[in-house]
């Protein structure tokens, strides 16, 4: 699956339910004065396995991103690292190091919303899903509601730049 991959009116309603969950997530982030960026780990069945925010400037963790969060809370939640089947949303296109935990988890599918030009991993500044020494493929779709995630940050960068 890439950005060009076209969804159907029901599966892209199915979808945008999740992401307006992550976007509540990275609303609560910019709220506490981190990045506002939100993720939520979904099952097979629909059913929410984890939902977070960025919070690396509280946690003084540089590994706090939301994708990352919400993969740990998913795996404690069904007691395994291996996330088969489950699909991550997320409100900005993950960088590097949050490619690889998706790899690693063996996330199914990413949906996500702005792309990240200066750090994006999936496409914008590489294609790291894409590699074929990889042992494990995740499906990808960028650009869903990606015109509410981009505000977001763009409100945000304006306000702390004020």
């Amino acid at each position: 699956m890439s950005e060009r991959s076209a969804l159907s009116p029901e599966e892209r309603e199915t979808h945008e339910v999740y992401m307006a969950m992550a976007l509540e997530q990275a609303e609560l982030a910019a709220t506490l004065g981190e990045v506002p960026v939100g993720a939520v780990a979904v099952s097979a069945e629909g059913e929410v396995l984890g939902a977070q925010h960025n919070r690396q400037i509280h946690a003084n963790d540089p590994t706090a991103h939301a994708e990352i969060l919400a993969l740990r809370e998913a795996a404690a939640k069904i007691g395994n690292y291996r996330l088969v089947d489950c699909t991550l949303y997320v409100t900005l296109e993950p960088c590097t190091m949050c490619c690889g935990a998706l790899v690693h988890a063996r996330i199914s599918s990413l949906y996500f919303g702005a792309y990240e030009p200066k750090a994006g991993a999936v496409t914008s500044t590489a294609s790291v899903l894409d590699g074929p020494s990889l042992n494990h493929d995740v499906r990808w779709c960028g650009g869903l509601l990606a015109a509410s995630s981009a505000s977001l940050l763009k409100t945000f960068f304006a306000e702390r730049r004020r």
